[in-house]
C-alpha cells in the first residue's frame, strides 16, 4: 500500500530547471519536487507520495491526516500488526 503524507513546506529553490522544496515531516526533513503545485509556498501543507507534492492543503487538513495516521499505527502497535515483507 501506498500513502500520501502531509509535510510542511520549510524551504522552496530550483534544481534542474524544477521547483523543488524541503518538507517537514513531524521532524524528519526529506527534499520534495513542487513542479505539480506551482504555487506552492513556504509555509503551506502538502500532501507529497513519492518525493512528489500532489496537492496543497490547510494546516487543519494537514493535523486531520496526520491524526488519522496515527491512529492507524497506534491501533496496529495494540493488535501486533506490523508490516512485514512478503516474497
Amino acid at each position: 500500500m501506498c500513502l500520501a503524507v502531509p509535510g510542511k513546506i520549510i524551504k522552496i529553490y530550483h534544481a534542474g530547471g524544477l521547483k523543488m522544496g524541503k518538507a517537514d515531516f513531524g521532524g524528519v526533513l526529506r527534499e520534495i519536487c513542487l513542479a505539480y503545485v506551482p504555487e506552492a509556498r513556504v509555509g503551506q501543507y502538502a500532501i507529497v507520495h513519492v518525493g512528489f507534492a500532489i496537492n496543497l492543503l490547510d494546516e487543519e487538513e494537514a493535523q486531520q491526516s496526520l491524526d488519522a495516521l496515527k491512529q492507524i499505527t497506534d491501533l496496529e502497535e495494540q493488535l501486533g500488526i506490523g508490516y512485514s515483507h512478503v516474497e
